[in-house]
């Protein structure tokens, strides 16, 4: 069973980020073909978004083969530390942090609290906190200083791929050549009929930081299909934000296949 709040949570924790006060949507950028990969891994990271605190609002569009749905939710994250999201009036409310995803539901009085499996067995590779957190900023969600790659130009994009094929996954990068941000990623197991592609349609610039501004998920495992939309709203950094979220008295722990 897929029910409407599984499909809020769902597309919350696979992705969230920033909102703006005025915001500046960032396109182009000239590719240097003469960067290797080392080069443009290394400029990955050190335009890694810089802050504290997000707060702002995102516009969500699920679809998958039985409904399409959206909605929108208010957010805050905590650099390392915490992702929060609320529904309108708190009827629903999901927290992350590195230890736990849980999440309350006051149309039904469920709760679920557990680790990161319900997430990785959903997209089909292995999850934690900073892989959600740099999934949400347009970071690589695998670390690109582990493995060697090789380089190509794609759609105007560095596209990196592991020089040794690996026997379970394939996977590939792009990375946009003006602030060296993931414009696509994609990991997948062919032999399994799972695939997950993030797609960083654009980004912009808020008080002189770069953030997604839109971002496309599409998951495929044992034949289900899902694609998320994610706009990011009224974004504002570093402010002091608090993270309220206690499960309500009475309400029954569910479980999530």
């Amino acid at each position: 069973m897929i029910s409407v709040i599984k499909k809020i949570i769902y597309s919350f924790l696979i992705v969230a980020v920033v909102s703006c006060k005025a915001k500046k949507v960032v396109t182009g950028g000239a590719i240097n073909e003469s960067l290797n990969a080392k080069s443009i891994i290394k400029a990955h990271y050190a335009n890694a978004l810089d802050f504290k605190t997000i707060a702002g609002k995102m516009k969500i569009d699920y679809e998958d083969q039985h409904a399409s749905q959206g909605f929108s939710v208010s957010l805050r994250m905590e650099k390392d530390k915490a992702i929060w999201i609320s529904a309108t009036l708190g009827i629903v409310k999901a927290y992350i942090t590195p230890e736990r995803v849980s999440f309350y539901n006051r149309l039904d009085n469920t709760y679920f609290d557990g680790d990161f499996s319900y997430l990785s067995k959903l997209l089909g590779t292995d999850l934690d906190f900073e892989k959600v957190q740099s999934l949400l900023l347009g970071q690589a969600i695998q670390d690109l200083r582990v493995d060697k790659y090789e380089t190509s130009i794609a759609n105007e994009n560095y596209q990196l791929q592991p020089k040794k094929a690996q026997d379970l996954f394939k996977i590939l990068f792009q990375i946009e050549p003006k602030y060296f941000r993931i414009s696509k990623e994609q990991l997948s197991q062919p032999e399994k009929g799972r695939l997950l592609q993030i797609n960083y349609t654009n980004y912009q610039e808020i008080d002189k930081k770069i953030i997604p501004n839109e971002i496309a998920i599409s998951a495929a495992m044992d034949g289900n299909e899902s694609l998320i939309e994610i706009e990011y709203k009224n974004i504002e950094f570093d402010r002091d934000l608090k993270f309220p979220y206690d499960i309500p008295n009475g309400f029954k722990e569910i479980t999530l296949d």
